[in-house]
């Protein structure tokens, strides 16, 4: 349970104020001037923000509003008896409520708002959209006016209430009125109540505080409690009452014994014995106010038989008097220990003690003499026997455990699927439960001896070092000769790099190694380094050249425009290819072959653009275009003197 501070919920506005502020503050926040040159898409984003920024703002008022007063679910039963007496839970619920209800309309509205923003193509028409946005929000506050004029009244009188701790320790005073609690408050604290010789000058609880033994204590004055039922009890009644019931506190019951309240003893006592029930569980001291003017010695017989009958039941009865100070600071003492020894004594009480009061245990009562055995079935007993069968195998640590140094692991003793007697084979080797011995040809260790033989055999007669068997002669040259052609790659790679090297100013440029041209003279050069033989290479594939092979074959010739077939060596017309050269075709004509469809596809073209320009308001062909947005002057410059009159 929270303790609220209510005096920090924040003022609710009128609904009126309400919607001014919130419009004002998204003209100040969000811009207003739109320019002709902006495109449909940044006109949308332009009020979309807006009707967000309006939508954002309420939702977090009404939130702050919602989440600063407290809820009656979670105060202390003080707190929400006290304000179900002053402003009814049921209506203030409801206005909480209500103003939840409207945050959650204004975010759909917003939502649907800017959905359909999405689709505004004229200016006008996003301007209308977000006119009528704003518009339905603060309807939708509007309707909330009763509610927002009721919760400010509402905090208002919370800030008004006193600030009362319900775990603190607490003295209540309660009586009729005009019985001396508001005097007898002012002696022992140094709160200022109103005191007036006339009934119900205390109206609400007011609050002050002493000290008694190092610890802070608050004094309580409620108002006067008239002698009806609870249904007729007014609103300043039943706040007395409610203090009584929930604050855990020691309660001083004033009698004046003088009568001048204008209620007799009778009547006092008769109040007493009725909301005594109110007071179960609570230290009770009944004080005799206003003994200065009659003391208990000067009543009848009768009325003080019924003053010491009411001191019963760990019920004190003290005297005070609060124009003299007779006796204040002795019922101040007593009610501060009456009350720390009944906290202690519910302290140290068990939490449980009511419970186990409550509770009832039976006994069953035997129907006759006869001797009923417990039956229990064969199969069960089975089962048991088993599990305590189960339970007497020692485990493996615990075998290790008795047997210390002398224990030696022995897996093979749970190999169940394999017989006992092969458990312990020579081959210890098993997979998937079965012995792999079992699985080994039995000629297996002749043919061993077998290969052994005819390997000592090969080795005595000098097999493996026969010239049969060494490497032929031209392998090794081939080797050698990769070997070569693989260091000059790399080299040929290094001198790549450094010839392609962005910064060649770090080397001199006569000792800049020179870049290798790629040319067959130069290729057959290296080859013959290396040792190929590259003589009869005129015909090889590396010595054609793709393009003069292509311009060999076919050249256009100038006089007719059509292409000709020419021989490969000596260059003569073979035959007229009867094509003329193709020319490039346009962008829009290549591809489609058709003319039908081109037309179809023109046309097609067409209408896109145009659905692009006028449904989704992208730049057209026929938009207006200003280049230039800015004004002359500032790219003019700064100006010299005597150069304002261009203005």
């Amino acid at each position: 349970m929270n303790l609220y501070n209510f005096k920090k919920i924040m003022i609710v506005p009128p609904a009126k104020d309400f919607i001014d502020v919130m419009l004002s503050k998204t003209q100040r926040k969000t811009p207003t001037v739109v320019h002709k040159g902006y495109k449909i898409s940044r006109i949308r984003a332009f009020y979309t923000r807006k009707v967000k920024y309006t939508q954002q703002n309420m939702y977090d008022r009404l939130s702050q509003i919602i989440q600063d007063f407290p809820k009656l679910d979670d105060v202390h039963p003080f707190y929400a008896d006290l304000m179900n007496v002053l402003y009814d839970k049921d209506h203030y619920k409801l206005a909480l409520g209500q103003l939840n209800n409207a945050r959650n309309l204004i975010n759909s509205v917003a939502k649907d708002y800017v959905r359909l923003l999405k689709y505004g193509d004229t200016l006008y028409r996003c301007k209308q959209l977000k006119k009528a946005a704003l518009g339905r929000m603060a309807t939708i506050i509007k309707r909330q006016a009763s509610n927002l004029t009721y919760l400010e009244e509402v905090r208002q009188h919370l800030s008004r209430l006193p600030v009362i701790d319900p775990y603190s320790r607490t003295m209540i005073l309660c009586g009729f009125p005009n019985v001396g609690k508001s005097s007898f408050i002012n002696q022992i604290t140094r709160a200022d109540v109103e005191v007036q010789p006339y009934a119900f000058t205390t109206k609400s609880l007011y609050i002050g505080h002493t000290d008694y033994k190092y610890l802070r204590w608050q004094v309580i004055d409620t108002p006067g409690i008239l002698d009806h039922s609870l249904e007729s009890r007014n609103v300043i009644e039943m706040q007395a009452i409610t203090a009584l019931a929930h604050l855990r506190a020691c309660i001083l019951y004033f009698i004046d014994p003088s009568e001048q309240c204008g209620y007799s003893i009778e009547e006092q006592i008769s109040l007493f014995e009725s909301i005594k029930p109110i007071f179960a569980n609570k230290p009770i001291i009944i004080v005799l106010n206003k003994v200065d003017i009659v003391s208990i010695e000067d009543l009848e017989q009768k009325k003080r038989e019924m003053i010491k009958n009411l001191e019963k039941d760990s019920i004190s009865l003290m005297q005070s008097s609060a124009t003299t100070g007779q006796g204040i600071m002795e019922v101040k003492m007593e009610a501060c220990e009456k009350l720390l020894s009944f906290r202690i004594e519910h302290k140290l009480k068990p939490k449980n003690s009511n419970i186990l009061n409550r509770l009832h245990v039976a006994l069953p009562k035997e129907r006759d003499d006869r001797v009923r055995t417990p039956f229990i079935p064969e199969n069960l007993m089975q089962k048991l026997e088993l599990n305590s069968s189960k339970m007497e195998t020692k485990l493996e640590k615990q075998i290790e455990e008795e047997m210390a140094d002398d224990y030696v692991l022995d897996l093979k003793k749970k190999y169940t699927t394999i017989p006992a007697e092969e458990r312990y084979d020579e081959i210890p080797e098993f997979w998937d439960g079965h012995n792999i011995a079992d699985y080994i040809d039995s000629d297996i260790f002749e043919k061993l001896e077998e290969l052994e033989r005819e390997e000592g055999l090969r080795e005595e007669s000098d097999f493996y070092n026969s010239p049969i068997l060494s490497l032929d002669q031209t392998l090794e040259e081939i080797r050698e000769m990769a070997k070569k052609i693989r260091v000059k790659r790399f080299h040929l790679r290094d001198e790549k790099r450094l010839a392609n090297k962005r910064n060649k100013s770090t080397i001199p440029r006569h000792k800049q190694p020179k870049v290798r041209e790629r040319k067959l003279s130069n290729f057959k050069n290296i080859m013959q380094d290396l040792g190929v033989d590259v003589s009869n290479s005129e015909n090889t594939n590396f010595a054609k050249s793709a393009t003069d092979v292509r311009k060999s074959l076919v050249k256009p010739s100038t006089s007719s425009g059509r292409q000709v077939k020419l021989d490969k060596e000596s260059g003569a017309v073979l035959r007229s290819t009867g094509l003329p050269i193709k020319r490039a075709l346009a962008r829009n004509e290549q591809g489609v072959k058709n003319v039908v469809m081109k037309k179809k596809l023109k046309i097609l073209a067409q209408k896109a653009v145009a659905k692009k320009v006028r449904k989704l308001a992208l730049k057209g062909e026929a938009d207006r275009f200003i280049g230039n947005k800015m004004p002359k002057h500032l790219f003019s410059g700064k100006r010299g003197a005597g150069k304002t009159d261009r203005r």
